[in-house]
């Protein structure tokens, strides 16, 4: 790609879904203007949902500046129907989703663009530094936490992996424009978790996602307990009701381990008044799980040379899993109660079996 004109670049249409975010807004949008992709093969368009704390007059201020930068509104505030008003406005040949709540490496458009032609891949992503909004203990525990296989699992896109690696999803996304002619919109039922569910729809399509390390962004994480555990429970809610919303398994099966855990703990418990040989098993989870906690604490604690990360992190830890599951599981609640769901599900089941006769 740095052989190319500037003229033979492709048009980039960078898509910024926000609501609420003048707090960081301004980095992430200095981080789009410093970048290097050349401005004449940019566009910008920043979806504001009707923000209430004076996000849209910070982005007025930049779109005067900038005439490549454009506001958008997005009456209905949620991000599946930003990005979707940003896919129909959008000029580009490629679609790439920043987030508000980030800000980006110089070369972010540039590596992005250049990985989709290198390695033939349909979306590409990079990796997610997590950073703290603020500098305590905690904020620090908790950007270890999601940094950590233990806390997030395999995912690669905060794990960071060394090497160019292919996956079932990424944090955003840069798309080749003619993805969403063959595989849709993104699914405006899902408040929450439309990305995992578009890249398991393009993946069945044929289509190609990438994770590429040298693509970086940073993300603030939240940086009290509180906070933090209304955010997992509601991560742990929308891991489940996609199930409502979408005719695939809208989530990988690593979404679901927090559900399994807080079930399987709260079922040995229960069980375990009936017949008493089930609280062993109760006790056995819990303790597998506390052992596991202190261990991956221990190690965070070693790498940071700072024993007192031992005293937060499985309270930190365990604010993620438990808050998590518990949110699954009141997600499963609210699928199960869904006539909707089960319609479907039958209909599915008849369908399947006509197609084997």
């Amino acid at each position: 790609m740095k052989n190319l004109s500037i003229d033979h670049l492709p048009l980039v249409s960078i898509i910024i879904p926000c609501r609420n975010e003048r707090r960081f807004i301004g980095d992430c949008l200095d981080s789009v203007i410093a970048n290097d992709y050349p401005e004449g093969r940019l566009e910008v368009l920043v979806i504001n949902g009707v923000s209430e704390d004076g996000t849209q007059t910070v982005i007025e201020g930049y779109a005067r500046q900038y005439p490549w930068i454009r506001l958008i509104e997005n009456r209905e505030k949620i991000t599946p129907v930003a990005l979707n008003i940003g896919i129909k406005n959008a000029k580009g040949e490629i679609i790439l989703w920043m987030s508000a709540h980030n800000r980006y490496e110089k070369d972010y458009v540039s590596r992005s663009v250049e990985s989709l032609e290198k390695y033939g891949a349909d979306n590409v992503g990079g990796i997610m530094r997590t950073l703290p909004r603020e500098d305590t203990y905690i904020g620090k525990a908790i950007v270890a936490s999601l940094s950590h296989r233990f806390g997030v699992g395999n995912s690669y896109f905060r794990v960071m992996p060394k090497e160019p690696k292919w996956v079932d999803t990424v944090f955003g996304g840069c798309y080749r424009r003619e993805v969403f002619d063959r595989v849709g919109l993104f699914n405006k039922n899902l408040v929450r978790g439309q990305d995992m569910e578009f890249n398991l729809r393009l993946k069945k399509a044929g289509g190609k996602t990438l994770l590429v390390p040298d693509i970086v962004s940073y993300y603030y994480a939240r940086s009290d307990i509180k906070s933090f555990w209304k955010h997992n429970f509601a991560n742990g809610v929308w891991a489940i009701l996609p199930f409502l919303y979408s005719p695939i398994m809208p989530v990988s099966w690593r979404h679901l381990v927090p559900l399994i855990f807080v079930i399987s703990l709260i079922g040995s418990a229960a069980l375990g008044f009936v017949w008493t040989p089930l609280l062993f098993l109760f006790l056995i989870i819990l303790c597998s799980y506390g052992l596991t906690n202190l261990g991956a604490s221990l190690q965070i604690a070693l790498e940071k040379r700072n024993v007192r990360y031992m005293l937060v992190m499985p309270f930190v830890f365990a604010s993620l899993h438990f808050a998590y599951g518990l949110g699954s599981l009141s997600g499963l609640c609210k699928v199960l109660s869904s006539g909707s769901f089960w319609t479907r599900l039958f209909g599915l089941q008849k369908q399947n079996g006509m197609q084997k006769k």
